[in-house]
C-alpha cells in the first residue's frame, strides 16, 4: 500500500463538534488543532476534511488533539516538539502517584479511573481483581472475536520498607533497588499504618553516616561505597525514650516509604526529571492511546484493546501474568522505561546498544518479541517519520512483554520503550519527544492491524521463515 507524504492539518474550532472542539481549546487555550490517525481522520471532523484524510494520512502525521503526539513528521522536528502543558501536567500527576509495590491503588483508582472516565465512551469497562490493585480498561468487554491488543504499563514503584527501630530512634529501612548511595539526603515520606485501616504520612530524610566526619577514610575517599544495611530514617527525634518516641508515631516494620521529588522541566530542552519514571511513563502512554482512540471510532471497529495498568512489575511482574491469564489477549505490548547507555557514565566496556535519550522510542529484538509485531511497528514508524530506535535482549525483555510466556499464554508480545538516565534514583531524566513518539507508533500499530484486517489466526501465519533469506551477491 503507498503511502503518500501529507500536508499539515490545522482546523479551527468551527471545522469540529462543539465537544471536540471544547476539549481541545481547554487544554491548550489556543487555535486548536487535530491529529490524524492512520489514514482516517477524527470522526469529529467534516466530511470533506475526512475524505481527505483517509485518501493521504498515515497515523502521527499531523498535529496532535489535545496535545497527544506533535506536528513533526521528521525526527530533527520530533526533538524539537515541545510536550503541551497539560499533557505534562497529567503525566506528572501519574508519576506522582504514591503507589508502591502492592499499594498501587493510589494510581490505578485514585489518578487513572478519574481520568479515564473524562473521555471513555461509556462502552468501556474495567477489569479489577481480588490480589492486586491492578486495572484494566476493556474497549470491548466480552467480546472474543475481534483481535485483541493489550497495551501493557507497571504502575509499581520501588520502595524502601521499615526494616528495624534502634533505642536511639533510629528508623533503619530496606533500600530494595535503590542504589544507596544516590539515596542519602533525600526526602522521603513513611507511609504509617494506622488500626483503622488507613495510613499516616510521616516526612523525614534517609541517612547513613550522620557526617563525613565519622566516616572511614576509605568511605571518605570513595574507594568504598555506602552499605544497604546503613540507610536509616532521620526523623528528628531526640530526648528519652527514642524508641518509644518513634513507635508512638505508629511506625513498624514493613512501613512503606518513597522519595519525595515530583518531575520538573530540565535545563535541556524537552527533558523531565523526578523521581518515579519508572514506571509512571508507561502508564502515561496507556493513557494516553486510548485518549487518541476514544476519538476515532473506526479504529476499533476490528480491535478490541486492553489498557493494562500492571501491579508487582518490579519484584517479578507477577501483576502482569495474571492480568494476561485473565484476559488472554492476542497481542501484548509492553511499555517501560529503557537506558540512555549512550550517555551512561559507566558501562562502555558491556558494549551495550547505543540508544539515546531524545532519539525516539525503542522497539526490542529478541527474547520473546514476535517479529511479525516489530516488522509493523517498523512499517508504522517508517511511514509517520516516527524516530525509533532499535534495542535487544538475548532471553528475557526485563519487561511485562515477558507475561504472556510466563502465564502460559500464547500471544504476540513486544516491548517498546523510551531511553532515561539515572535509573532507580531519585532524578531519573526523560525527554518528552521520546515519549510522544511511543503514543504515536502504539496507536498507528494499533489502526494498522484493524485496518490490515490481521485477526489471531492470520498472526499464525505470519512468522518470518530464515530458509526463504535470499543470498547476498557482491556488485563487482
Amino acid at each position: 500500500r503507498r503511502l503518500l507524504s501529507p500536508p499539515r492539518l490545522s482546523l479551527s474550532p468551527a471545522d469540529l463538534s462543539d465537544s471536540a472542539a471544547g476539549l481541545i481549546e481547554e487544554e491548550q487555550g489556543q487555535t486548536p488543532t487535530i491529529i490524524m490517525l492512520g489514514r482516517v481522520a477524527l470522526q469529529c471532523g467534516r466530511h470533506a476534511t475526512r475524505t481527505a484524510a483517509r485518501q493521504s494520512l498515515p497515523w502521527g502525521v499531523g498535529v496532535a488533539i489535545r496535545g497527544v503526539v506533535t506536528t513533526a513528521t521528521t525526527a530533527s522536528q520530533w526533538v524539537d516538539e515541545p510536550m503541551a502543558e497539560a499533557q505534562f501536567t497529567r503525566m506528572r500527576e501519574i508519576i506522582g502517584a504514591p503507589s508502591p509495590v502492592n499499594l498501587e491503588a493510589a494510581m490505578t483508582e485514585g489518578v487513572l479511573v478519574p481520568m479515564f472516565e473524562e473521555f471513555a465512551p461509556k462502552e468501556w469497562g474495567y477489569h479489577r481483581f481480588k490480589g492486586n490493585a491492578g486495572l484494566v480498561v476493556d474497549t470491548d468487554p466480552g467480546n472474543t472475536s475481534k483481535l485483541t491488543v493489550m497495551i501493557c504499563g507497571h504502575t509499581d514503584k520501588i520502595r524502601m520498607q521499615v526494616r528495624h527501630i534502634t533505642d536511639d530512634g533510629k528508623v533503619y529501612v530496606d533500600s530494595e533497588s535503590f542504589l544507596p548511595a544516590t539515596l542519602i539526603g533525600n526526602r522521603v515520606k513513611c507511609f504509617s499504618r494506622v488500626a483503622a485501616g488507613g495510613f499516616t504520612t510521616i516526612p523525614g530524610t534517609i541517612e547513613a553516616l550522620g557526617a563525613i566526619h565519622f566516616a572511614p577514610a576509605a568511605l571518605r575517599m570513595g574507594e568504598k561505597g555506602v552499605k544497604a544495611n546503613m540507610l536509616y530514617l532521620e526523623l528528628g527525634i531526640h530526648g528519652e525514650d527514642r524508641k518509644q518516641q518513634v513507635k508512638d508515631l505508629g511506625i513498624t516494620p514493613g512501613d512503606t516509604l518513597l522519595l519525595e521529588r515530583p518531575i520538573e522541566r530540565c535545563v535541556g530542552p524537552n527533558t523531565f526529571s523526578g523521581a518515579y519514571l519508572d514506571n509512571g511513563l508507561g502508564c502515561f502512554v496507556a493513557l494516553e492511546v486510548a485518549r487518541a482512540l476514544s476519538l476515532q471510532a473506526t479504529a476499533l471497529e476490528s480491535v478490541r484493546c486492553l489498557f493494562a495498568f500492571a501491579s508487582h512489575e518490579e519484584i517479578g511482574r507477577f501483576g502482569s501474568r495474571v492480568i494476561v491469564e485473565k484476559l488472554r489477549p492476542d497481542v501484548l505490548v509492553a511499555v517501560d522505561v529503557n537506558h540512555d547507555y549512550e550517555a551512561a557514565p559507566i558501562g562502555k566496556e558491556d558494549k551495550n546498544v547505543p540508544l539515546q535519550l531524545g532519539k525516539g522510542f525503542t522497539l526490542l529484538h529478541g527474547a520473546v518479541c514476535a517479529p511479525a509485531l516489530n516488522q509493523i511497528f517498523e512499517n508504522v514508524s517508517s511511514a509517520a517519520g516516527i524516530p525509533m530506535q532499535h534495542d535487544m535482549r538475548g532471553r528475557d525483555s526485563g519487561t511485562d512483554a515477558m507475561a504472556g510466556v510466563l502465564a502460559s499464554v500464547d500471544c504476540a508480545a513486544t516491548s517498546v520503550g523510551f531511553p532515561i538516565r539515572n535509573m532507580h534514583t531519585v532524578s531519573e531524566l526523560a525527554h518528552t519527544s521520546d515519549v510522544m513518539a511511543s503514543i504515536a507508533a502504539i496507536g498507528g500499530v494499533i489502526e494498522s492491524l484493524g485496518r490490515d484486517g490481521i485477526t489471531a489466526e492470520k498472526l499464525q501465519g505470519m512468522h518470518p521463515r530464515l530458509d526463504r533469506a535470499t543470498e547476498w551477491k557482491s556488485e563487482q
